[in-house]
């Protein structure tokens, strides 16, 4: 998982999302009037897998989009293509690409009635830049130079170098300095009550059960027809999907083997929605065994993704070779590995990891065993974690699965493998700088593998700085191949999500989506769309 989901997420036990449901089931009703149980007429209740920590985007909620509170200068049609939000369009680009200019919409206001103007996104951009502000994802805006107001409605921001995707970072969302300006930008009481300009305002965030939202009835788009909208936090897999069928939600992320339990003519509609969304498991350098490029090179092709496709995900996604899925156009091809035990063993026998007695390798005295933590309540990480031990076993490495929270598992992650997952199908650079690049090892949940490797760091400077489409795809080619030769993480599947909605609100759609999900994604990534049924 990278910096941007789990950074968002706050783990708790199977007990606890017991208690808070029962508490839910016996409390329907809220003192905000959302209320916690499904949601009728012009509500909806939705079952998410995660929350945030923080609902300000200066500490990077809502960066890849999709809010509801805030806006960004542009946002992502169905299509994933840009289109203006609080920009009048898109920016004007200079010849050399270091220029981009932004018109800005009139009229906006924040839900506190306060006027939007540029002076609220040179604020933001300048905040998350500075080195005082905890945003884990400060790299992402690395090329910025300056950002600068021209009036009221122009803003100007100038990179160091040509960034190809930088229009795609501005859908990240504008905070109202006025407000935020005057706190702390880290523990303030903006980051847990947040003032926007989205088409919705949070009423309510009863940490562990639930955020609650009222429509925006001045949003400058149009007041949704959804006033009252849900998202109940509901980490355990088997607790959502119950919920969903007592009728206690209206809609949900779920598993693809409990998805296939709503049938159609039951009052609900099943969406599949195709991710850059990948499951992998980290290998840390710091680790004797998982940072051996003998074992990693082993278990990279020891490996079966097809049969975690077909038994796991029911087939609903797809083999993963590493961040980049093998449908998109920046795979490089060849880098697909087939499932081929007596390869890994091959590997193994001459990198002196012998077979013991018990069947698991050994090498200068050190026996091929590590353990490997998956999130507790999150079945399909449990699923793939299993499936990965017994892969593994066949080829004489000992995995020891093991569950917790991200407190528990955190501190380990050093030497611990962890079954993470990321993924962003806006550009290679999103995900694979954050991923892979050695100088953020360690940096919270970024590199989690501690991957050391010049290659790759070159190849992710060069991709991130050369503004020629063949010089980028060539340089992302070099990443993958180079973990062909030494992959610090064993990529295992890309995952369609899968989400289950009442009929009542129609016929819905979904986007290309990325690791973080239910939140910002799913079928409700435009409810301020949504007209629902009577």
């Amino acid at each position: 998982m990278t910096a941007r989901s789990i950074r968002g997420a706050v783990a708790v036990t199977l007990a606890t999302v017991l208690s808070l449901t029962a508490a839910a089931c016996s409390q329907p009703g809220g003192t905000d009037g959302s209320g916690s149980g499904s949601g009728a007429g012009d509500s909806a209740v939705v079952g998410i897998a995660y929350e945030p920590d923080s609902l300000s985007p200066l500490l990077g909620y809502g960066k890849d989009g999709n809010s509801k509170i805030f806006d960004g200068l542009l946002a992502l049609d169905g299509n994933m293509k840009l289109r203006p939000a609080l920009a009048t369009a898109l920016p004007e680009v200079s010849d050399d690409g270091l220029t981009y200019t932004y018109k800005l919409r009139g009229g906006v206001k924040f839900s506190d009635g306060k006027p939007f103007g540029a002076k609220d996104v040179v604020f933001t951009y300048r905040t998350i830049l500075d080195e005082k502000t905890n945003n884990a994802s400060r790299t992402e805006l690395d090329a910025v130079k300056s950002v600068e107001a021209s009036g009221d409605d122009t803003v100007v921001f100038t990179l160091k170098y040509p960034y190809a995707p930088f229009a795609q970072r501005t859908v990240l969302p504008i905070a109202p300095e006025h407000v935020a300006g005057k706190q702390d930008v880290n523990t303030g009481a903006f980051t847990t009550h947040p003032i926007g300009t989205g088409p919705y305002l949070l009423t309510k965030w009863s940490k562990g059960e639930k955020l609650s939202f009222r429509a925006n009835p001045d949003y400058w788009g149009g007041a949704p027809k959804v006033k009252k909208f849900t998202m109940a936090i509901i980490k355990d897999d088997d607790v959502r999907a119950t919920r969903l069928r007592s009728g206690e939600l209206d809609g949900a992320i779920l598993p693809p083997n409990l998805a296939k339990g709503f049938a159609r003519g039951s009052g609900m509609r099943t969406y599949a929605a195709t991710t850059y969304d990948y499951r992998t498991v980290t290998l840390p350098t710091h680790n004797k065994v998982a940072g051996d490029t003998a074992i990693r090179r082993a278990l990279d092709v020891a490996v079966d993704r097809r049969a975690m496709v077909d038994s796991i995900l029911n087939g609903e996604g797809r083999p993963a070779y590493g961040p980049v899925p093998t449908d998109s156009e920046w795979f490089a091809k060849g880098t697909e590995r087939p499932h081929d035990l007596a390869a890994a063993k091959k590997i193994l026998d001459e990198a002196g990891w012998k077979p013991g007695k018990d069947g698991i390798r050994t090498k200068d005295g050190v026996r091929a065993a590590f353990p490997l933590w998956y999130l507790t309540g999150d079945k399909l990480r449990q699923d793939h974690a299993l499936a990965y031990a017994s892969d593994a076993k066949k080829a004489g490495i000992a995995i020891t699965t093991e569950a917790g929270t991200w407190e528990v598992i955190e501190p380990r992650m050093k030497q611990d493998a962890v079954l993470a997952g990321g993924g962003s199908p806006a550009d290679p650079d999103f995900d694979q700088y954050t991923l892979l690049t050695s100088s953020l090892a360690g940096d919270g949940f970024n590199n989690m593998a501690w991957y050391d490797n010049k290659a790759v760091d070159q190849a992710l400077e060069a991709g991130r700085r050369s503004g020629d489409q063949a010089a980028r795809k060539a340089a992302y080619d070099t990443v993958q191949r180079e973990l062909v030769k030494n992959p610090g993480y064993t990529f295992l599947t890309h995952i369609d999500h899968l989400y289950v909605v009442k009929d009542r609100f129609g016929t819905l759609t979904t986007q290309v989506e990325p690791h973080d999900h239910g939140l910002a994604s799913g079928p409700w990534w435009n409810v301020e769309d949504w007209t629902p049924k009577k």
